[in-house]
């Protein structure tokens, strides 16, 4: 195989802490490279320095592409095309060797290599939300020069590749989180990459979903022939595309090997949990009858996002709504926060000895509730100049002294799953420099901060690697055990349900099909749908 990045001895240093450690590993062309890490580890910080599009001043060490590239034009090529005719001026390849790390951002060099790399970012889906599918990908085809007839024509082909053809009309902001990765990949393939960047491209999506965005990622690797380099939170996937893989703990890269060895090894790193069995849960706290929301399409008719569901909670009850993706789940738990009004149906919170109807607006009503509840969504997101105490403070409208605030920050960061020593060194972090699974649990916190008798959280594990989803499980049961919080929890990750709840929903389009024990519920589940 043809060697097409070399990196050497490179350590990058955010504020003092190295983020990165002496990495070193050779990518060969048309190679897929599996980068497994819990949260934290380095795994985004090593594929942005990889993609090349920021430059890194407290960086060492060497990141050297070798490429091919035409002295007339400055088009890139990867390293097995020496010798051939540029497709953009027909002039011949000669070699070509840059250490990418060195080059200033705005030499045309290191743009022309970026431009060559396309990058699929975890729960960032970068469309244009108000347009439709075929003008998101026209107007990517737009940038590099196709007009009229041309640009749709290969839009349509495009969206073909990735199987959006039947979606072309759809308006961006009404796609399933699968759909809109797929698109993006679309818009990606625009460019004919000779290298993919996927980071977690599906850490927020369910199983099935995933394995259809995964067969779509494989088909246009193999079509582009392109070099790619994945992370994901689901060690199947990186033994089922990657030809090699790495671990990396704490920025250092602390094995290299056969994919499937190295995904069981990280795998094992998880422990068991051992929940307890027979927990006493209080009184019914919440209670939802016949509840249904449904929407009016001009494409597809009336659509029943929830259709006559009806359910109880109790207090101190760990309770899952389990389903994939499209099945009502998430709209559920809007409705339960109050963010979407149901078209029928009775929701009722108890708060204190009174029952509050929560399809009743206004503060004496369902506000009177909703001061008592917290909800992390599936979109989360964080005050990015802003530090992580701020975040969890005076941003959402906290006010303590100084001393109490960080007292109540750390006690709160170690219920999402960081050590005391781990949740001090993030304080004065900005959130932008936290890796993703990082901003995750911070968000959690954030939540947790304002003190709710409730928490639902919409799919709290979707980024997450196996060791910090352990951690999180044992997080959430000791925080319902010493605070007697009560937890809903919608997700589509039927292990880390089967570990946490104490009962679950299964929702399959829009109905509530069961509910009951997680391993009586999900058992059906657990082998036709949680596969990758």
């Amino acid at each position: 195989m043809t060697l097409f990045i070399e990196i050497k001895n490179l350590t990058v240093e955010f504020d003092g802490t190295r983020v990165l450690k002496n990495i070193n590993l050779n990518i060969n062309e048309g190679e897929v490279v599996g980068i497994l890490g819990r949260s934290g580890a380095g795994k985004t910080v090593l594929m942005h320095v990889l993609r090349g599009v920021e430059e890194y001043k407290n960086a060492s060490g060497e990141v050297i592409y070798h490429l091919v590239r035409c002295s007339k034009c400055g088009y890139i090529e990867p390293p097995s095309k020496v010798g051939e005719e540029c497709k953009e001026c027909g002039e011949e390849l000669q070699s070509y060797e840059v250490d990418l790390l060195k080059l200033p951002s705005n030499d045309t060099n290191r743009r022309n290599i970026v431009k060559r790399i396309a990058i699929m970012l975890q729960r960032t889906f970068a469309l244009y939300g108000d347009d439709r599918v075929i003008d998101n990908v026209i107007s990517s085809l737009k940038e590099i020069g196709y007009k009229g007839k041309d640009a749709l024509s290969k839009a349509m082909e495009l969206l073909d590749e990735v199987e959006m053809s039947h979606r072309m009309m759809h308006v961006a902001r009404d796609l399933s989180g699968g759909e809109k990765q797929r698109v993006v990949l679309a818009r990606q393939l625009v460019r004919n990459p000779m290298m993919l960047i996927a980071d977690e491209p599906t850490g927020t999506l369910d199983p099935k979903t995933a394995r259809i965005v995964h067969d779509v990622i494989s088909d246009a690797v193999n079509s582009y022939n392109m070099t790619m380099t994945i992370t994901s939170h689901w060690p199947d996937v990186i033994k089922q595309m990657a030809d090699k893989a790495i671990i990396l703990d704490k920025g250092e890269i602390v094995n290299e090997g056969n994919p499937g060895e190295m995904a069981d090894e990280f795998t094992n790193l998880a422990c068991s949990i051992e929940k307890e069995c027979k927990r006493e849960i209080g009184d019914k706290i919440l209670q939802v009858q016949n509840l249904s929301k449904k929407y009016v399409s001009v494409t597809r008719g009336v659509i029943y996002a929830v259709n006559d569901v009806s359910f109880d909670v109790y207090e101190g009850e760990i309770f899952g709504i389990a389903g994939v993706s499209g099945a009502g789940k998430t709209t559920t738990s809007q409705i339960l926060i109050g963010n979407v009004q149901p078209t029928k149906g009775n929701i009722e919170v108890r708060v204190g000895d009174d029952w509050v109807d929560m399809t009743v607006p206004g503060a004496e009503n369902r506000g009177h509730a909703t001061q008592y509840m917290g909800i992390l969504h599936q979109e989360y997101g964080l005050y990015t100049n802003r530090t992580v105490i701020d975040n969890l403070t005076e941003s959402i409208g906290i006010d303590l002294p100084y001393e109490l605030a960080v007292k109540k920050a750390i006690s709160t960061l170690t219920t999402t799953g960081f050590t005391e020593d781990e949740a001090k060194s993030l304080l004065h972090k900005m959130a932008e420099e936290l890796s993703e699974g990082e901003r995750h649990r911070v968000a959690l916190a954030q939540v947790l901060m304002k003190e709710p008798n409730i928490v639902i959280m919409d799919e709290p594990t979707g980024t997450m690697d196996p060791v910090t989803k352990k951690d999180v499980t044992k997080s959430i049961l000791k925080t319902r055990d010493e605070m007697g919080d009560t937890f809903i929890i919608v997700s589509h990750d039927m292990d880390f349900l089967v570990d946490v709840c104490d009962r679950v929903a299964l929702m399959q389009e829009s109905r509530i099909m069961d509910i009951g024990e997680p391993e009586n519920v999900l058992a059906p589940l657990l082998e036709a749908e949680k596969q990758i």
